[in-house]
């Protein structure tokens, strides 16, 4: 006998019955997303197991050099050295690949549809209690479903980490349009700029860091979302945490959590100084010197002419 004085709505049964009818109804559309997101996983992770361990370590490092600081290059290093001497190279790649995979299309469909909130306030009405919903489910909800739809292995891991992931991205990228000072996009539009152009040309641009935060959120909650994927057989570290737990094995467990935070603090920094000004990276340094050497050059095209001038003055002091 029920508990609640209120009758049960039937949600659930609702929900059961919509996977059902999906799976029935597009069993072609969810083998052709599982049949993509295998192959563009498997691939990415060939991609960056081409290379030896060490030195794709060293390229991590030079990225990290060139966008952020040397001083991160070299904790790039020895973190990643940390990886490859735990034997956890292979897992963490397959975890990276993954994550660069649902970031990717998270951010495909997170940027347009958070451009077009900040555009109307209808899609902003209708899009802010969805994006609620995605972030505060819990993620363990979303692997029932994509298990039904993709079965075990990349597939599944991928979708509920865009699911998942999605939200902080058009959230951010709605802010980051919406927080451009009016003025400009006033001045903007009194220079005859269409649509379009103040979008590319103000609104991107100076929205930029706020949009790369969304972007950097959605890669860390696809990194925590690594774990969640190792439940449905998602390979890469979060396998090895859910082994690990199996098992009761501290050890394991540690070594693959620490790999995880390292890939975690890794693409965090990096996205983190796209667009920003650091003072120690390569990027920064290379302008500086091309600063200076412009600087130097047009010091040296205008100085003979002003000696010029001060001797003719001179010579006509003295006549």
């Amino acid at each position: 006998m029920s508990e609640s004085p209120l009758p049960h709505p039937p949600l659930g049964e609702f929900a059961d019955k919509a996977v059902d009818w999906i799976k029935q109804t597009m069993p072609e559309l969810l083998q052709g997303i599982q049949d993509t997101f295998n192959t563009a996983s498997e691939t990415l992770t060939d991609v960056l197991m081409f290379l030896p361990a060490l030195v794709m370590a060293v390229v991590f490092a030079l990225l990290a050099f060139v966008v952020r600081s040397w001083k991160f290059a070299i904790f790039v290093v020895i973190g990643m050295g940390l990886i490859i001497s735990m034997e956890l190279w292979l897992l963490a790649m397959q975890t990276l690949a993954m994550v660069l995979v649902a970031t990717l299309v998270a951010v495909i469909i997170a940027i347009p549809v958070g451009i077009l909130a900040a555009k109307s306030r209808t899609v902003s009405a209708i899009v802010r209690p969805i994006c609620d919903f995605l972030q505060t489910m819990p993620a363990l909800v979303y692997l029932v479903p994509v298990v039904i739809f993709f079965s075990i292995g990349y597939a599944p891991g991928v979708v509920a980490t865009i699911i998942f992931a999605m939200a902080p991205g058009i959230r951010l990228t709605e802010l980051g349009i919406r927080q451009v000072d009016s003025e400009t996009v006033e001045a903007g539009q009194a220079f005859g700029g269409t649509g379009g152009q103040i979008l590319r040309g103000i609104q991107l641009p100076l929205g930029l860091p706020t949009i790369m935060a969304g972007v950097n959120q959605v890669i860390m909650l696809g990194l925590s979302m690594a774990v969640m994927a190792g439940f449905v057989g998602a390979p890469g570290l979060g396998k090895e945490v859910v082994a690990a737990l199996g098992t009761v094995d501290v050890a394991k467990g540690f070594e693959a959590g620490l790999g995880i935070v390292i890939l975690a603090i890794f693409l965090d920094r990096t996205t983190g100084a796209v667009g920003q000004e650091n003072k120690g990276s390569l990027a920064t340094m290379l302008r500086g010197r091309r600063k200076a050497a412009a600087k130097k050059a047009k010091a040296q095209a205008t100085a003979p002419e002003t000696d010029s001038e001060e001797t003719e003055k001179a010579l006509q002091g003295a006549h």
